[in-house]
């Protein structure tokens, strides 16, 4: 799966983290997280780094300390409304495999390059056909001209219209 990014869903404000298949029939995976994982994952793909680790950070830092890699993330099902997910960690006793929500685990994947699957049935479930993932590009389209008008707007004055 690629990670195609967060989003916010208005009119909710609703974070929304959309995974993609690379190959295949392309479906388009969202899944609905916190706004704090949100900003995560964002820092985490902008290559912001905080002047002090946050969560995220600082358990890759202890995984590091500790010999264990995170090899790959899998989404694995959804369950009355909750998604879930499991890290596969290589450690110095072998691979361990550990239950985790979908967004902290991307959250940590997104820091160490780790790969990042969904499984089938849950593709098969939930997941979204190419036309309506060519819908969110558009509506990430719309969103960035939206963006660009409400940067203008919040830049001008009513000065700017005097002659």
């Amino acid at each position: 799966m690629e990670l195609v990014g967060v989003r916010v869903e208005v009119p909710d404000n609703t974070p929304v983290l959309v995974l993609r298949e690379q190959e295949g029939r392309k479906r388009v995976l969202p899944i609905m997280i916190g706004t704090p994982e949100a900003s995560a994952i964002h820092f985490a793909l902008e290559g912001v780094v905080a002047p002090r680790p946050m969560t995220h950070d600082l358990f890759v830092d202890v995984l590091t300390a500790l010999g264990v890699s995170l090899q790959r993330v899998l989404i694995t099902e959804i369950r009355e409304h909750t998604y879930y997910a499991e890290l596969s960690l290589q450690t110095p006793a072998g691979l361990r495999t550990i239950s985790s929500r979908p967004s902290d685990a991307l959250a940590l994947a997104v820091r160490v390059g780790a790969d990042i699957f969904a499984s089938e049935e849950l593709l098969d479930a939930v997941g979204q056909d190419a036309s309506v993932a060519a819908a969110l590009d558009d509506d990430a389209e719309e969103e960035s001209i939206l963006d660009e008008f409400r940067d203008f707007i919040d830049s001008i004055n009513p000065d700017d219209f005097s002659g």
